[in-house]
């Protein structure tokens, strides 16, 4: 899950004419729709077809590993059978993860980057992309925005799954949009690294303070690569590490017409 920072969207681009061409954000609020009703619709959700404690913690484990990217299997290009993921613990008392022999492996670094593991990892990556996401669409025009978005995402999952070859995190399912939305943080660097983002600060009791986005951003990206070898917590960084690059490249070879290297007119805010 992304941490740490955004609570306030930037306005859309550097110009009001740019705005008006650009038009409303279909593609970020497509994304972010389709994420929630996933959720809903999921065992991690409100579907009460899941039923509830441990019966529902057995089946958010198993459709994680249905719809998640599992790099062995990634890598494999063919699903995990029953004996290869009876290593992994049990979610609960007697839950056992089934082969799933209809799985399309290269399908599912789509399928992951709308699955989420709870609420609070929902929650803590979609605001992330309303935020950041209506200013590199504006840039880069809808159709550029979502293929890069997905491209993206899918990138830094196969990545994350080279780099996990022959350790116990290959046959663990990833699930989640980080990847992509971490891109879409480094697009935004690239685009706006003059932007003025109000950040509060834990250390000064959450005290707002103006900085501009590349100093932010630039921070969120250090602390990811640092925590890349101190980790240890679940949370997959090199996946953030990944996309951040490749959404900045993306950024850059797109090189979108009008783009100006200033900063949206209003200021996002950052913890």
């Amino acid at each position: 899950m992304l941490t740490g920072m955004v609570l306030s969207a930037p306005a859309r681009a550097g110009s009001p004419a740019a705005e008006r061409a650009a038009g409303a954000p279909v593609a970020t609020y497509l994304l972010v729709a389709l994420a929630a009703l996933v959720m809903l619709l999921g065992p991690a959700g409100l579907n009460p077809a899941y039923g509830s404690g441990d019966a529902r913690a057995c089946a958010e484990q198993r459709y994680e590993h249905r719809w998640g990217a599992v790099p062995a299997e990634l890598l494999g290009g063919r699903p995990l059978t029953a004996a290869q993921l009876s290593v992994l613990p049990p979610a609960a008392p007697g839950c056992v993860l089934p082969a799933t022999p209809g799985k399309i492996p290269e399908l599912s670094v789509l399928t992951a980057l709308f699955v989420h593991a709870g609420w609070l990892h929902l929650i803590g990556n979609l605001l992330f992309l309303f935020v950041f996401g209506p200013a590199v669409e504006a840039r880069l025009g809808r159709f550029r925005f979502l293929a890069g978005y997905l491209a993206v995402g899918c990138l830094a999952t196969y990545g994350y799954a080279l780099a996990e070859t022959g350790t116990p995190d290959a046959v663990r399912a990833l699930v989640g949009a980080s990847g992509a939305i971490s891109g879409v943080l480094g697009a935004f660097l690239r685009l706006y690294p003059r932007a003025r983002v109000t950040t509060l600060v834990p250390l000064l009791l959450f005290l707002p303070l103006r900085f501009p986005a590349w100093l932010v951003l630039g921070l969120w990206f250090a602390l990811q690569f640092w925590s890349v070898t101190s980790g240890g917590d679940g949370v997959a960084y090199l996946v953030h590490v990944i996309g951040f690059a490749a959404g900045w490249l993306l950024a850059w070879a797109a090189r979108p017409a009008g783009a100006t290297l200033g900063g949206p007119s209003r200021t996002g805010v950052a913890q």
